[in-house]
This record gives C-alpha cells, sequence and structure tokens, in this order.
C-alpha cells in the first residue's frame, strides 16, 4: 500500500492532504466493527476541491485512511489537546466518540509502531523534503494544510463549527501577514463564517513545521462540510456549493503563493 502520493511545483505553497485517504490495510480492515468500516471521518473530497486551484503548486497526500493512523497527530502520542476531546496517533474510537474496532482488536503498542513506521514516517519525510526543496528555491516556504470535518460533531465541540477555521497555533506557526491575509479572504467571503485559532488551532503537523524565524510558515485550514457536500452517507460532493466556496479557496491559495517576505 502506497503511503505518499507527491506532486512537484516551483511555486511557495505546498498543500497538505492528511485525512483524504480512504485505503485501509486488509489486516486493519477485518478488525474495525462496522463503525470503523464506514469510514465516517474521511476529510471527503478535499484533494477533488482544491484540485486546479493553483497552477504549479506542490502537494503531498496520504491515501492511507485516519483510521489506520493519523498523520496529523504527534508520532509520540500526546495530544494536541489536552483536556478536551480528541482522536489519537491511531484512532480507537470516532469522532463521536463511539468504538471502531471489535472487541479486543485494537493495535498494540508494536503495532502502533509498525503503522506509526510505514505510514507515518514516510509521510512527513516527503513533505519535509518539498518544504526544503522550496525552501531552498525561494528562501522561504509556506505550507498550507487542508482539512474538512462535519459541522455539527457534539463530542468535539459546542453547536456548529464555522465554515472557515484558521489555525496557526495562536500566531505561532506563521508571519502575522500571513494569518491576517487569509483571515481577511475568509471574513469577506460572502454568505460564510470564519475563526482564527477556535477549536481547531493547527495539528501536529502545522505545529510542526511552522517556524517563521526560519522562513517556514504553516497554516491549517479546517472546513465545515456542509460547504461543498452533504454530510451524510454516501457523502455526496455538492458542485454547485463546492464552486462557490473554490472562488475564495482560489483567492487564498493565489495570495498565499504570490506572498514575500518583506
Amino acid at each position: 500500500m502506497m503511503a505518499v502520493q507527491s506532486t512537484q511545483g516551483s511555486s511557495p505553497l505546498v498543500l497538505g492532504l492528511p485525512h483524504t485517504g480512504t485505503d485501509i490495510p486488509a489486516d486493519c480492515l477485518e478488525r474495525l466493527n462496522e463503525t470503523g468500516n464506514a469510514v465516517s471521518d474521511t476529510d471527503w473530497h478535499i484533494h477533488t476541491l482544491y484540485d486546479g486551484l493553483l497552477d504549479d503548486v506542490t502537494t503531498v497526500r496520504t491515501p492511507v485512511h485516519r483510521y489506520v493512523i493519523d498523520v496529523n497527530r504527534d508520532p509520540g502520542g500526546a495530544s494536541l489537546y489536552p483536556g478536551q476531546n480528541t482522536t489519537g496517533l491511531c484512532p480507537l474510537t470516532d469522532f463521536d466518540g463511539v468504538p471502531i474496532y471489535r472487541d479486543g482488536q485494537e493495535p498494540d503498542a508494536a503495532e502502533i509502531e509498525h503503522r506509526r513506521a510505514t505510514y507515518h514516517a514516510p509521510y512527513h519525510a516527503a513533505l519535509q523534503s518539498e518544504l526544503d526543496r522550496i525552501h531552498a528555491l525561494h528562501g522561504f516556504a509556506i505550507l498550507y494544510d487542508c482539512h474538512s470535518i462535519r459541522s455539527h460533531i457534539p463530542f468535539l465541540f459546542d453547536g456548529t463549527l464555522p465554515d472557515f477555521n484558521i489555525g496557526t497555533n495562536l500566531g505561532q506557526t506563521c508571519t502575522p501577514e500571513i494569518e491576517t491575509a487569509v483571515a481577511s479572504i475568509c471574513a469577506g467571503a460572502s454568505g460564510y463564517t470564519s475563526i482564527t485559532n477556535g477549536r481547531f488551532k493547527g495539528g501536529w503537523t502545522t505545529r510542526n513545521y511552522g517556524h517563521p524565524s526560519d522562513g517556514f510558515h504553516a497554516i491549517q485550514m479546517e472546513l465545515a462540510q456542509s460547504t461543498y457536500m452533504a454530510e451524510v452517507p454516501p457523502w455526496n460532493y455538492d458542485p454547485t456549493r463546492a464552486d462557490r466556496l473554490r472562488v475564495t479557496l482560489k483567492s487564498i491559495l493565489e495570495t498565499l503563493s504570490a506572498w514575500r517576505p518583506t
């Protein structure tokens, strides 16, 4: 099973796609229960949503599903949101807190380490390599981490999620100019809601690679799935909603690609 799919461009922007994959190896799939097999927590259609918005952009994607291993989690297993409900490196529940494995079939420490080495490490090696390559070209690089999630998940957050959820770990992972530029575009998008560093402040990827003092900037975009798709099975892409959203996403990517350090 392929761990990474990459395309190389020469724009300063790198798109991370950690949660769009649905591949699950057979030895894991047979141990998942009905909830696990439903793979409801996929970032459905995100690679389609962003496809073609920016020419000459680098992308790094894993086709492996997050139920196998979540490449946006700390490889050591530390929680990104201490004290809050979340899912781990190798999730044992879905986003509603429901177990995804058959009783007694959860991965042990040895298997978690195997999955980390087989899927998590290659994804991040590829991502680091592409960021280093872009940094060598431009003197800086911007990682834009692409995500989406259902807009109503009581186990994870109260109420309805805003449409655009920008994460910079409270401004630590990119220059203020980048955060402000993205936030301004989202705030100006008619008919949409947005927030910066709300429930989603940026996952491990954003926090790990965002070192603005070294010329590595990272920003996470968590989209409410209601903005571009049906939030119930079979999770259909809605071209009308998606095309409207793509106008704003295109503006964000073009702005980031054109940005230069002052």
